[in-house]
């Protein structure tokens, strides 16, 4: 059968992986001899916006798929990139022209490629970010979003839930079903309702407020000898994740001074106060609309290059931290950090 292109591409968190979807992938994979999905906000750890990992997102998809169809679906993660779109971008080309180079067998003719989704909506925006590529738009099906089903699967009775999405035509049966197991033998559903049980907790303490707040935090970036400080927080949001030494601002307190004062309330470092401040090589601020579930977090990131020493200063968890450490640089896995930690520290670094 002659179809239009050879590969297209679908870029997609699918959190969860819902009937639009599954328009868009079967679409796909009528227009292309195989569709390439990109999984987005891959290598994360659980959290309420992102629940499932990569690998059981892609169960999800191929459970509504026919054998056939499968083998023309290569699914592959793709990270978030939040503070670098050119970054983002270039890990999107390279990865597909791995799959075209892997899988495309015309030498003679290049390969056809075009990138499908909703333009309507957030993946509107890619749509225009690939000129190199053909683009298919297809119409959102019922306009339905992950968002309100995830939320509603997570606080209200799960049965329930997927039984009336599945009803409404919102989640495939296969998808329901999957999200069924995952509610009986995953551990990961209590931590994910737990979580977003605290944060609407914490939302509803500001409900009253005349806007929606706005908070202001610090962080620290604390390097030497290729060693990034980092403390495991004791609570929730994020509980048992590793973070950057930081906290929210006080009031009548200048952005250094919060940032010092975080960092030695959470890691007790045995280094003098003017020694860390001269020691300050750059500062910036993060600002990802989604940061935190908490709410519209801005955060003011101090990043400390410390002398070179074989002996890395003693730390010791505090406050809010059940523990610090030296973390070498190569070991930081962006599953176990907390929020856009990761992101944070290769950005400030340089190492994207």
């Amino acid at each position: 059968m002659q179809r239009e292109f050879d590969f297209a591409v679908f870029i997609g968190r699918f959190q969860p992986f819902h009937s639009g979807h599954l328009q868009v992938v079967r679409t796909g994979l009528e227009k292309a001899d195989r569709l390439i999905l990109l999984i987005g906000s891959s290598w994360q750890p659980r959290n309420p916006r992102n629940p499932w990992s990569h690998q059981e997102r892609e169960q999800m998809v191929r459970a509504c798929l026919s054998e056939e169809d499968n083998r023309r679906l290569l699914c592959l993660p793709l990270m978030d990139v939040p503070y670098n779109d050119e970054a983002w971008v270039r890990n999107v080309q390279s990865t597909v022209s791995g799959m075209v180079t892997a899988h495309y067998t015309t030498p003679h003719r290049r390969a056809r490629i075009a990138l499908i989704g909703h333009r309507k909506d957030h993946t509107g925006f890619y749509l225009n970010l690939f000129p190199q590529w053909d683009s298919v738009s297809v119409e959102n099906h019922r306009k339905i979003s992950a968002t309100p089903i995830r939320e509603r699967y997570f606080s209200e009775e799960p049965e329930t839930v997927l039984r009336t999405m599945v009803e409404a035509e919102a989640l495939p049966r296969p998808v329901a079903d999957y999200l069924e197991a995952f509610r009986n033998d995953a551990l990961g559903f209590a931590q994910v309702r737990d979580e977003i049980a605290f944060v609407r907790k914490y939302r509803d303490a500001w409900s009253d407020a005349p806007y929606a707040p706005t908070f202001v935090t610090v962080d620290a970036v604390v390097v030497q000898s290729g060693h990034v400080l980092m403390v495991e927080r004791r609570a929730s949001p994020g509980k048992g994740l590793w973070a950057l030494p930081g906290g929210f601002v006080d009031q009548g307190e200048r952005l250094l001074d919060a940032c010092l004062r975080e960092l030695r309330e959470e890691t007790r470092v045995k280094v003098p106060a003017p020694v860390l401040q001269g020691s300050i090589r750059r500062q910036a601020v993060y600002d990802d609309p989604y940061r935190s579930a908490r709410g519209r977090t801005i955060t003011h990131v101090f990043y400390m290059e410390l002398a070179p020493n074989a002996d890395l200063p003693k730390v010791k968890g505090g406050d809010d931290a059940r523990q610090a450490r030296w973390v070498p640089l190569a070991d930081l896995n962006p599953g176990m950090l907390f929020e856009d930690h990761y992101f944070i520290i290769q950005d400030i670094l340089g190492l994207v």
